[in-house]
């Protein structure tokens, strides 16, 4: 009991108080920065310190002008608009403005020397704060940070680069897959996702062009992506792309339709269906004749109508065979039909016939389509012959 007084009386003493009330603000001081760099706290930090930079900035242009102009005070009005809420915001700016009024009356009228506060100063001070405000009404809108912005765009981007990762495949299979995205911009209307189903024993790709390119696209690419890998591998191979254009459809989008070839490939036999959404043929190579022969499904564009229906074409992969699909992009330009790209696309892939196709998908793209402004993407699959590298 005694002991338990004494513990008492020490806590209760002015420096233990002290110690435990430093204790909590500085705790406090963290959580409130922590959250405020994640997006989901006061900004009461950044306005608290934007304004002490603006009697700091006056009382320097005041000491000395010619090396702090009153125009140095865009400074703090430029990182407000990135950092503070509009309501913030307009505190900063009656600082902002406070503070070049004072050092209007202390330099003098513009009129009586250089480094003074003139009207194109208080000009330039105006536009940039008016271009900040409407910064941060958009972000305020959007709800989003613009220290969560960058990151959050980031993470899209690999969101649809996993999603589009190909499953490995076993022995005697090879895959590979590039794209490309419009003006060599990080999204694109192209994607691709595929599984294993079936146990492992089947492989099931879809490769999908969304209407539109590059950023346009890129956000109906990424929802898109993700219902169709979920509803793939979920219903049988005919029922996918019936689901997918009743998917666009709910969406009633004013640019809602999309191209898509969906491949389901017997990874055990080679025996493959290719079911086609208005999308160019693919390509397959036979070791025995060396020649290319299209392979072309019968389907509407996903999106357009009601009820579509899917005609799949059949073939089958044997040893040293070679399937490619890809987007229109990569083969159809104004000045170039799809024949003429396709023919051009398999003149250049015959070259890396004797390679196996290890490392073709990308130069393909670049020595066919390389300056194209349009999303192009191409998949390939390889069933390796006798004499081609191990996997």
């Amino acid at each position: 009991m005694a002991a338990g007084r004494e513990r008492r009386a020490a806590a209760d003493t002015f420096p233990a108080r002290v110690k435990k009330q430093w204790h909590r603000a500085r705790v406090g001081l963290r959580r409130s920065a922590v959250d405020y760099f994640r997006g989901d706290g006061s900004d009461w930090i950044a306005l608290i310190g934007l304004m002490l930079t603006v009697p700091v900035i006056a009382a320097t242009t005041m000491a000395n002008s010619v090396w702090c102009s009153p125009a140095v005070l865009v400074l703090p009005i430029v990182a407000g608009g990135l950092l503070l809420r509009p309501s913030s915001l307009l505190a900063l700016y009656a600082a902002a403005a406070t503070a070049l009024i004072v050092e209007s009356v202390q330099l003098g009228p513009y009129t009586q020397g250089p480094s003074r506060v003139t009207p194109g100063v208080v000009l330039v001070v105006a536009a940039c704060g008016f271009f900040g405000l409407l910064i941060a009404q958009f972000r305020s809108r959007v709800g989003v940070p613009w220290r969560r912005g960058g990151t959050m765009l980031f993470d899209l981007r690999e969101r649809i680069r996993v999603q589009s990762k190909l499953p490995k495949l076993p022995m005697g299979w090879h895959r590979e897959m590039a794209l490309r995205p419009a003006g060599g911009q990080s999204f694109s209307g192209d994607f691709v996702v595929a599984a294993r189903t079936n146990g492992g024993r089947t492989l099931e790709v879809v490769l999908t062009d969304v209407s539109g390119k590059g950023m346009d696209a890129g956000s109906r690419a990424l929802l898109l992506s993700g219902a169709f890998g979920g509803l793939l591998g979920s219903l049988p191979p005919h029922a996918f792309l019936p689901a997918a254009n009743g998917y666009l459809l709910r969406q009633d989008w004013e640019e809602g339709f999309a191209t898509s070839i969906h491949l389901v490939l017997d990874l055990d036999s080679g025996d493959y269906e290719l079911y086609s959404a208005g999308h160019p043929p693919g390509l397959q190579l036979s070791a025995g004749s060396g020649r290319w022969e299209e392979k072309s499904a019968e389907g509407p564009l996903l999106g357009v109508y009601d009820g579509a229906q899917f005609d799949s074409v059949k073939g089958t992969l044997r040893p040293g065979d070679v399937l490619m699909l890809f987007t229109d992009g990569l083969v159809e330009t104004a000045e170039r039909d799809i024949a003429e790209g396709m023919d051009r696309l398999t003149g250049e892939a015959d070259r890396y016939v004797a390679g196996g196709f290890r490392g073709a998908a990308w130069h393909l793209i670049e020595a066919v389509a390389k300056d194209v402004n349009d999303d192009r993407a191409l998949l390939l699959i390889c069933r390796e012959g006798p004499t081609a590298p191990s996997h």
